[in-house]
C-alpha cells in the first residue's frame, strides 16, 4: 500500500491512477479527501493514513516553509513505512544559497538523514503552470509573461508522476536524486504559438516587464519565492537550461514535449 500526499494536484493525481492503474493499493491523501483526510502542517493527522504504508510520497505546496520536515518523518517512521520519496525542486540544488528554496534543502536534508529508503526528484518548471494562460486564452487569445524569449526545460507533470510511481515501488531507486526536465528548451513566446497551434486560432503575446510580472506573482506568493522564480525565470543558470536524461533514464522513453502537453490540455484553453 502507497501513501500519496497532494492527491489532488497536478502531480498527485496522475501519481494516484498510475499506482491503481498497476493494481496497487493507494492511500490519495489531502486535506479535503472524502477518505484518506490529513493536513502536512499537522504532522499527527497522518498517523491513521501511514500505519503499514510501503512507502511514502512527501509533496509539499509552495517551498514548504510552513511544515515542520522532521515531526513530518517521525511519524511516517512510526508508522512502519519504510520508505519516502521526496517531491523537491532543481532549485534546491541548482540555487543552493537561494532564500527562496532554504526550506526545500533543509526537508531534503531530513529525509536523507532519516534512516529510511529515500528518493528525492527534482523537477524543473512545470507545463501545467501554462494554466495560468487558460481564462486570458479563452476570453481574449491573449497571454501575457516576463522574459518571452529565455527558453527553460519545462517538464510535463505526468512524467513526475510516473518517475514517482516507479520510485515508490522499485527498491533499485533507494538513495538516488533524479533531475526531471522536459526534452527541450521553450520560451514563453513559444508556448504561446504552440497554443494557437492547438487552438487554430492566433494568440496574441505581450512581454511583461519583471516589475509587472513580480506584482502579480505576489498576489499567490511569498515575497522570497516569487523574487526566486523571477531569478529563474529571467536569468536561469547554466544547470537549469540543462536538458537531463532522468524521465528517459526512469521510463524507457523520452520525457514528453510542451507541444504534446497542449494538445493533451487543449480544451481548458478553448
Amino acid at each position: 500500500m502507497y501513501v500519496v500526499t497532494g492527491a489532488t494536484g497536478n502531480v498527485g493525481r496522475p501519481l494516484t491512477q498510475a499506482l491503481a492503474a498497476s493494481g496497487a493499493e493507494v492511500r490519495a491523501v489531502s486535506r479535503n479527501a472524502p477518505r484518506w483526510r490529513a493536513d502536512l502542517a499537522d504532522p499527527e493527522s497522518l498517523r491513521p493514513v501511514v500505519a503499514g504504508a510501503e512507502a511514502f510520497f512527501l509533496l509539499v505546496s509552495g517551498a514548504g516553509a510552513h511544515l515542520d520536515g522532521p515531526a513530518i518523518v517521525d511519524v511516517v517512521k512510526a508508522g512502519g513505512v519504510p520508505k519516502i520519496v521526496l517531491l523537491s525542486s532543481q532549485a534546491a540544488g541548482t540555487r543552493p544559497d537561494a532564500v527562496s528554496h532554504a526550506p526545500l534543502r533543509e526537508l531534503e536534508r531530513t529525509v536523507r538523514e532519516s534512516g529510511l529508503d529515500w528518493v528525492v526528484l527534482r523537477p524543473g518548471g512545470f507545463m501545467s503552470n501554462t494554466f495560468a494562460w487558460a481564462e486570458p486564452v479563452r476570453r481574449h487569445r491573449a497571454v501575457a509573461g516576463p522574459f518571452g524569449d529565455v527558453g527553460l526545460p519545462l517538464v510535463d507533470p505526468a512524467d513526475i508522476a510516473g518517475v514517482a510511481a516507479a520510485a515508490l515501488v522499485d527498491p533499485v531507486h533507494a538513495g538516488r536524486t533524479y533531475v526531471l526536465t522536459g526534452p527541450e528548451l521553450s520560451t514563453p513566446r513559444q508556448r504561446a504559438a504552440q497554443l494557437a497551434e492547438v487552438l487554430g486560432e492566433p494568440v496574441r503575446f505581450t512581454e511583461q516587464t519583471p516589475e509587472q510580472a513580480r506584482e502579480q506573482l505576489l498576489t499567490f506568493m511569498p515575497e522570497p519565492v516569487a523574487d526566486g522564480t523571477l531569478a529563474i525565470l529571467g536569468a536561469p543558470t547554466e544547470q537549469e537550461r540543462r536538458i537531463s536524461p532522468d524521465v528517459d533514464r526512469v521510463l524507457g522513453r523520452p520525457a514528453r514535449t510542451f507541444a504534446a502537453w497542449a494538445r493533451q490540455n487543449a480544451d481548458a484553453f478553448r
